[in-house]
């Protein structure tokens, strides 16, 4: 089948896009247990950089289960297929000249190193919220480590299932000790250099 698929050469390129949108295109990609500020502080990057005239999108977990990934389980496999469709989203948004903001549990080690060599190294930055699970235990803001704990969610992260912490995220924000205020500009400064089309 492979032998049969020949992908089409673009007129417009990646750059040609950058170029028009005056600024690189990347994927920001925050990881971390349900509940711990994933989607709060991506929402207010991705706020700020629009108001910068930051052409983003923004990609977080229940919404792309709703839709594209609505087919799969929590199971192992389906999570780590789940990411894959999500990084092969990403790599499509940022052809298009976008900057990509994903909020993700992204629990497996393995899969976010898949994501960057689908995207490509220098086009994924990595956000580690770390937050521990009892915080996001005492938070539970959707309820779902009540329901966790009694056994009506199986492979639930933290809680029956496991989440492999990053060892080396370009950014690492403690959502216990940091206002979130503070992270978001972190954030935003860290990635400043990175729109500039200069390092392409």
């Amino acid at each position: 089948m492979k032998e049969n698929i020949i992908p089409h050469e673009h007129i417009v390129s990646v750059k040609d896009r950058r170029k028009l949108n005056k600024h690189n295109s990347f994927l920001l990609w925050f990881t971390g247990l349900s509940g711990s500020g994933k989607s709060t502080i991506s929402n207010l990057v991705e706020q700020e950089l629009h108001k910068l005239g930051v052409r983003t999108y923004l990609l977080d977990g229940d919404n792309v289960r709703n839709g594209i990934n609505c087919n799969l389980t929590f199971s192992p496999e389906d999570r780590t297929e789940n990411i894959r469709r999500v990084a092969e989203i990403g790599k499509l948004m940022i052809d298009a000249g976008l900057v990509v903001v994903a909020a993700f549990v992204s629990p497996y080690a393995e899969d976010r190193a898949n994501i960057k060599s689908i995207v490509g190294e220098n086009n994924f930055i990595e956000v580690f919220v770390n937050t521990s699970v009892e915080e996001c235990e005492r938070r539970d803001v959707k309820g779902l480590y009540k329901k966790a704990r009694k056994g009506e969610i199986k492979n639930f992260t933290g809680i029956s299932a496991p989440y492999e912490a990053p060892e080396n995220a370009n950014i690492e924000i403690r959502t216990e000790q940091e206002a979130i205020e503070v992270a978001v500009n972190r954030v935003l400064d860290y990635i400043t250099r990175k729109l500039s089309l200069q390092d392409e």
